[in-house]
């Protein structure tokens, strides 16, 4: 009998993600299944997914990890609910276009300023001011942010001294600026994750701050 190789199916035609907690991951009759603890077997139909983001609790055998390389499916190790990325694997035969596409914006300074504009116009709602750098944007975009800050605490009647932080000393921060770093710290787990599994890298430039902007927007 001739083999004839697995065809993945494209990730235009995929569902986005399923996450998976407090199971054992295996293949059992060729099928990725999650057994829980009380042994009830729920099969995932890996190949029509882009993502599987596994939970705590979750534990993934390598014939699954190998299943999901062969159908080039994303498996991400987060936190609860996402809010960690801990580990990525990699999709078998995975593409490099995207990767290459993020690198030619990162490492072009013109390009790299018009992605940065597109994402302050995401942001804002608005163009940004000409002839303006990189940094003076980021200057402005802080500025901006800081005053939203001030309004919405305002708003919600919260007594705000500005951002003080510092991580090595958590408990001298007010109420207000620990939510800030701690849903920070949530946000830039969960944007991480779908950095990702869109199939960019999130330790490079210019591409990743669009796709933050635009988990924002969405």
């Amino acid at each position: 009998m001739t083999y004839i190789p697995l065809r993945p199916i494209p990730i235009k035609d995929r569902s986005s993600m399923v996450f998976i907690e407090r199971g054992n991951i295996d293949v059992i009759d060729g099928a990725f299944v999650v057994v829980d603890t009380v042994g009830v077997r729920t099969q995932i139909p890996l190949g029509a997914l882009a993502c599987v983001l596994l939970e705590p609790g979750a534990r993934i055998s390598h014939a699954a990890v190998k299943l999901a390389a062969t159908v080039g499916t994303l498996l991400l190790w987060v936190g609860e609910a996402g809010v960690r990325l801990y580990a990525s694997g990699q999709p078998g035969g995975a593409r490099s276009d995207r990767l290459l596409y993020q690198a030619k914006l990162a490492l072009d300074d013109k390009l790299r300023l018009k992605v940065v504009r597109k994402m302050y116009e995401l942001r804002f709602g608005e163009t940004p001011p000409e002839r303006r750098s990189v940094d003076q944007l980021r200057g402005i975009e802080g500025s901006r942010v800081k005053g939203l800050y001030k309004i919405l605490a305002k708003q919600y009647g919260i007594d705000w001294q500005g951002r003080k932080y510092n991580p090595k000393e958590w408990g001298k921060s007010d109420i207000a600026n620990q939510c800030l770093s701690a849903a920070t710290s949530c946000l830039y787990g969960v944007t991480e994750a779908a950095i990702l599994a869109a199939g960019y890298a999130p330790a490079m430039g210019s591409c990743i701050r669009v796709n933050r902007s635009l988990l924002f927007t969405i």
